[in-house]
């Protein structure tokens, strides 16, 4: 530990090292020895060495010690505990809990050399490599050995041998020597937090290089949020052309000590007793504060329109929003022999342009304790999953998080999702096993990505058009569309009432007035829930109406930082669990879908609604952070859920017609498709001719009184369907004989 040449016996340092023998015998009975001296390392918890009487009354300067010369003060926690009986050939003294943490852009050269504590995302992860601390040398001309220390993995050659007769400068390492130290060595990249305090817009994420060596290797894979305490070290850059000769460059990076991961997913340093750490810190100030906003009356109300004030109106679709940031609870992650069903809820908001789709986008990004935001006009398929890159240096493969991965236990946000080309079937296995995949230049990995999926996409020609299912008017396939949750369709129709008071609602935000945050929203389904049995409202008041706040009210929604804080210890803390009664409206509801969707066709209602339906029943008990679901919790979820039903499968007379799924055919009448290929099939074999002319369907349709606005275009829906098929310049063939 400490070179032999400097060390006497009234070095300061003896002193710090009999203060440590102290500390470490009166903390003996807390370590497991046989685990330290299998592991080779002894974690040291900042906080606790601080806190100690004997050190802090003999050496009260430790912690700046610590910081100014950190290798010295770790040498003599060695020391000490060898002295205190821990027999071993090496030592890691992981010192954890350390404080402050210092974020990316403060890591200048005047810290070189310091102790310092980050926190961030590790965005890539290298291969374990060899790498050599000491090296036994022998002299060739006596064929004594010696042991050379290789500091920061430097090739040192001696310059003289130890023996005194001998004066041999020759030497030949022996790699296979007892003398010889080789240790695992792993380099990983860690990017900061893009929150709170430290987002910086028109910024890219800072970087740096973090080295594991020995146990912390092999701690953390891409998309973990760790805490690392190291020591800042300089490297020389390779760099190229006259840079290498005219510049001396070096690059920071940091020599770990410790990894504290806070998924608790391998965690070598602290290992969490809960199996995963809280995203977000808490202190006394935060505990009393989430105790009030729980005390709240209407707490859900509060939150709902907490969450984006500046958008009026839209109270349903901001409440699916909500429930999404808590989420429900994923079950059986810690059973090997099941696999794990997903609590993650998915939410789709389709609509005109201008309705606010990407305000609320980001003010889910913004309150959650882990949000990334892209937009799909400008995100690649590895952007969004995982890329494999090349290292410059070794030339090995590293694997690289994207969005999807960075967003692990957390809320990835997709704008503009229409707009995104190849890039939805990277979504769906993300969405449903809450996995990415990777099979690429001979890596087959798959890694954690746990996370929401909240998109928001404009429909195809501008505007919706009610005559065509969800799936037609996105172009969008209905794998990837029967995987969200809720699908909520925001229309921009014109209503005097409600454009009076939303113009109201605009004028006052821009005059700067927060009292007029949010009032009536008007909402359009009334009329027709009325009148169909499955989408009758359980209580007197609709929720919309519960959630409104009445003109005039003094309302004061709870500012997002302080949100992001109840949301994140809602999401750690309460796991909550179906009551009877919530578990019976659920069911009831679900049995009552499928009852009045019974046709010959497969029936759009699928097993997936029922779990979407206890997902964000979880997610409900868990905004009151209670652990029971009540029958009230259910009640708000299948109202929420029959918005979302309404809003997808009402054509364009406001008719429900649950025929027209994603799954299904899409067409506003189906009958009109039977209708016209079976009259199809007929001329087919009584003229014994299966190819047609565009100008022969046409007067097919004007004989059987089909009437349908754009004839092209269900010409083309039959061709997608696989009647017909396009053999040429508006000719087509029939499919079906």
């Amino acid at each position: 530990f400490v070179p032999s040449p400097g060390f006497v016996e009234s070095s300061p340092y003896v002193e710090k090292i009999k203060v440590f023998e102290q500390y470490f015998t009166s903390q003996i009975d807390l370590y497991d020895k046989d685990e330290i001296e299998r592991k080779g390392s002894i974690l040291v918890d900042y906080k606790d060495l601080l806190s100690n009487k004997l050190i802090s009354h003999t050496l009260p300067d430790l912690a700046k010690y610590l910081k100014k010369m950190p290798e010295k003060i770790l040498d003599c926690l060695g020391v000490a505990i060898h002295q205190v009986g821990f027999v071993l050939c090496i030592y890691i003294n992981m010192v954890y809990n350390y404080e402050p943490l210092t974020p990316l852009k403060s890591l200048r050269a005047n810290l070189y050399g310091k102790f310092v504590a980050i926190r961030g995302t590790v965005v890539r992860v290298s291969n374990i490599k060899p790498l050599c601390s000491k090296l036994a040398f022998v002299c060739n001309s006596c064929g004594d050995a010696q042991s050379v220390s290789l500091p920061d993995g430097k090739y040192t050659i001696p310059t003289k041998c130890l023996q005194t007769e001998c004066r041999g400068r020759s030497f030949t390492p022996n790699r296979s020597s007892p003398l010889t130290l080789t240790v695992d060595w792993q380099t990983i990249k860690v990017q900061e937090l893009m929150s709170g305090d430290q987002r910086e817009s028109g910024r890219i994420p800072r970087t740096i290089e973090c080295e594991l060596t020995q146990d912390l290797v092999d701690s953390c894979v891409p998309g973990d949020m760790v805490t690392i305490t190291g020591v800042i070290k300089v490297s020389n850059e390779e760099g190229n052309g006259r840079n290498k000769k005219d510049k001396c460059m070096f690059l920071l990076y940091i020599q770990a000590n410790s990894v504290s991961n806070s998924k608790g997913q391998k965690s070598k340093a602290v290992s969490d007793s809960e199996g995963q750490g809280p995203s977000v810190e808490f202190s006394i100030k935060d505990l009393y504060a989430i105790q009030e906003i729980q005390a709240q009356e209407d707490l859900f109300r509060l939150i709902v329109n907490s969450l984006c004030p500046a958008i009026y109106g839209h109270l349903l679709v901001k409440a699916g929003l909500a429930l999404t940031l808590f989420g429900g609870c994923q079950k059986y992650v810690d059973d090997k022999n099941r696999i794990p069903i997903r609590g993650d809820p998915h939410i789709l908001i389709v609509g005109d342009p201008g309705l606010g789709k990407s305000q609320m986008l980001q003010a889910v990004c913004n309150v959650a304790p882990r949000g990334v935001y892209v937009c799909g006009n400008t995100t690649t398929t590895s952007g969004l999953t995982v890329s494999l890159s090349r290292d410059s240096g070794s030339g090995d493969y590293a694997l690289e998080a994207g969005a999807l991965v960075l967003g692990d236990q957390g809320i990835c946000c997709i704008d503009e999702f229409d707009k995104m080309g190849s890039q939805h079937q990277a979504l769906l296995e993300a969405m449903e096993q809450q996995s990415i995949s990777l099979a690429k230049a001979g890596i087959v990995c798959t890694l954690p990505a746990r996370t929401s999926i909240i998109a928001a996409a404009n429909p195809v020609g501008g505007h919706y058009n009610k005559a065509k299912t969800v799936s037609e008017n996105l172009k969008m396939g209905s794998a990837l569309l029967s995987r969200f949750d809720l699908v909520f369709i925001l229309l921009d129709t014109p209503n005097e009432d409600h454009d009076h008071l939303l113009s109201e609602h605009v004028m006052a935000m821009r005059a700067g007035k927060n009292g007029a945050v949010s009032s009536a929203a008007v909402t359009r389904y009334s009329t027709q829930e009325s009148s169909i049995s499955i989408l009758e409202v359980f209580s007197e008041k609709p929720l919309a109406d519960t959630l409104k706040v009445v003109p005039g009210e003094a309302f004061d929604p709870i500012p997002h930082q302080l949100l992001r804080k109840y949301v994140g210890y809602a999401r750690h803390y309460v796991h909550p669990t179906l009551s009877a009664e919530a578990a019976q409206v659920l069911q009831d509801f679900y049995l009552e879908l499928r009852k009045q969707n019974q046709t010959a066709d497969s029936t759009p209602i699928t097993t997936r609604q029922l779990e979407s339906l206890i997902r964000l029943t979880e997610a409900r008990a868990r905004v009151d952070l209670r652990e029971k679901a009540t029958q009230s919790d259910a009640e708000d979820v299948v109202e929420i859920m029959k918005h979302s039903l309404a809003d997808t499968y009402s054509d364009e007379f406001g008719r429900l017609d649950f025929n027209r799924s994603q799954l299904g055919s899409g067409m506003s009448n189906r009958s009109k498709v039977k209708k016209f290929v079976t009259a199809l099939n007929r001329l087919a074999e009584r003229t014994n001719k299966s190819m047609f002319e565009f100008q022969e369907l046409r007067q097919l349709a004007k004989d059987l009184q089909i009437q349908v606005v754009d004839f092209e275009g269900f010409i083309g829906a039959l061709n997608e369907q696989g009647y017909l098929l396009k053999k040429g310049h508006r000719t087509y063939q029939l499919q079906t004989i």
